[in-house]
């Protein structure tokens, strides 16, 4: 068994980031700037942030925090949206979800500028995905085909089983497995909470991407032996053996899970941190304007 060592990777890939920010500053060019929209203080969404500013220092770029209360308008914070894609200066920003329920997230993703959506849930974005044009794609799912490529791990025809359908990661996530490149050429089963047998599909995959928000979900009976299993769930759930009072578990039963695959991903200190990963390298991306609309 092979361990998919996020924390190793996002580090070898941050390095290669910071010393292209370093050969683009030389040539004359301007620092890649990331910014992020905050609403609330939820803690989750603060850590999540607070990581992406930690990892835009440690690889040489400008970041950016806006932060308003939950009680913010959506008039108010859409305009601040307007204000950020009109700012020459900003190369590629993100509004953090979850938002509070009066604001139309859906309005919120559509006012964001395509050419500066480094989160890639922009509908432009999403059909470029579709048809395999230059687009920026989802962070968790483009952190996971990093993982996927750098270990060398074979996917053309292979059987990949994604579960779970959100925009977010399992559609874009089965879509990028089945493009006639490499990663991809699989043979995709997207499962989610209505399918039916779930046990039965997934012991036929040599590939299985968990993104079902159910903690331990995938157990030993449902993966085959030499099963390449990664694991994006990422859920608290209590514990009287750490300090917080809880602990991050992901959709796989690691312990035992993993004595049956060929590779698999830890939680914490696999996808989560290439997420940060994938949203950097769009951020590089746009800085250099790689991508046209």
């Amino acid at each position: 068994m092979i361990l998919l060592d996020g924390k190793k990777l996002s580090t070898e890939i941050k390095a290669e980031i910071a010393a292209e920010v370093t050969r683009l500053k030389a040539a004359g060019h301007k620092t890649p700037h990331l910014a992020a929209i905050l609403v609330g203080n939820s803690g989750a969404s603060e850590s999540y942030v607070a990581g992406k500013i930690k990892s835009c220092a440690e690889v040489g770029f400008k970041s950016s925090l806006f932060r308003f209360e939950d009680s913010v308008s959506e008039k108010e914070l859409l305009d601040k949206i307007k204000a950020v894609n009109n700012d020459a200066d900003i190369d590629g920003f993100i509004v953090q979800l979850p938002l509070p329920k009066h604001i139309n997230v859906q309005k919120v993703t559509e006012t964001i500028l395509p050419s500066k959506d480094v989160d890639g849930f922009h509908p432009i974005n999403v059909g470029r995905l579709m048809q395999n044009i230059p687009c920026y794609l989802p962070a968790t799912p483009f952190g996971i085909m990093q993982m996927i490529e750098r270990y060398k791990i074979e996917t053309a025809g292979k059987h990949c089983v994604v579960l779970g359908r959100s925009n977010i990661v399992g559609l874009p996530m089965s879509m990028l497995m089945a493009r006639n490149t490499y990663p991809g050429n699989c043979t995709v089963t997207l499962c989610h909470s209505k399918t039916k047998n779930i046990q039965e599909i997934t012991t036929t995959a040599d590939i299985i991407i968990a993104a079902i928000g159910q903690p331990k979900f995938v157990t030993k009976e449902m993966v085959k032996e030499g099963a390449v299993v990664i694991d994006v769930g990422i859920t608290r759930v209590p514990s009287d053996k750490t300090k917080s009072g809880y602990k991050i578990t992901g959709d796989v039963d690691f312990e035992n899970v993993s004595s049956k695959c060929s590779y698999i991903s830890p939680v914490p200190g696999g996808v989560g941190l290439m997420t940060i990963v994938g949203l950097l390298m769009n951020t590089l991306k746009a800085a250099r304007k790689e991508i046209q609309f």
